[in-house]
């Protein structure tokens, strides 16, 4: 079965120390990988829990708030800061704006915004275009 192993025992000493080597690393590569799984696991249990409403923020004095978003939204961008859900009310009825894409407004059920908030639902057509005089 094992015809094909080198008939000396030099050889044969020097594939063990090989395959030996080999079965080293691959030791220390599988306890890196398990290590690096249980750094993540623990890592996925300690993380804080998301928030329910966040308040993405604007630059300059003070960093007013410039648009609320449900806590999971893929848009809030860079500069934000969680709030609580009076809060979020608060800011979205005084005139911040509703996030398009999550739509906090919807999730708080405010129903009557202000209409400079809220995009327009009415149709806008363009003015026909006459053709150019030859």
């Amino acid at each position: 079965m094992f015809d094909e192993l080198p008939p000396d025992l030099a050889r044969l000493l020097t594939l063990r120390v090989w395959h030996a080597m080999w079965l080293q690393r691959i030791d220390t590569k599988i306890a890196a990988l398990q290590q690096r799984e249980a750094e993540q696991e623990q890592g996925r249990r300690n993380r804080p829990a998301e928030p329910d409403w966040v308040v993405e923020l604007g630059i300059g004095h003070g960093r007013p708030p410039i648009e609320v978003h449900v806590g999971g939204c893929y848009a809030v961008g860079k500069r934000r800061r969680p709030a609580p859900r009076d809060e979020a009310r608060r800011l979205l009825t005084s005139g911040v704006r509703a996030c398009g894409h999550c739509r906090p407004d919807t999730a708080l059920e405010i129903l009557d915004l202000s209409v400079g908030s809220a995009p327009s639902t009415a149709t806008h057509r363009p003015a026909a275009r006459l053709p150019r005089p030859r």
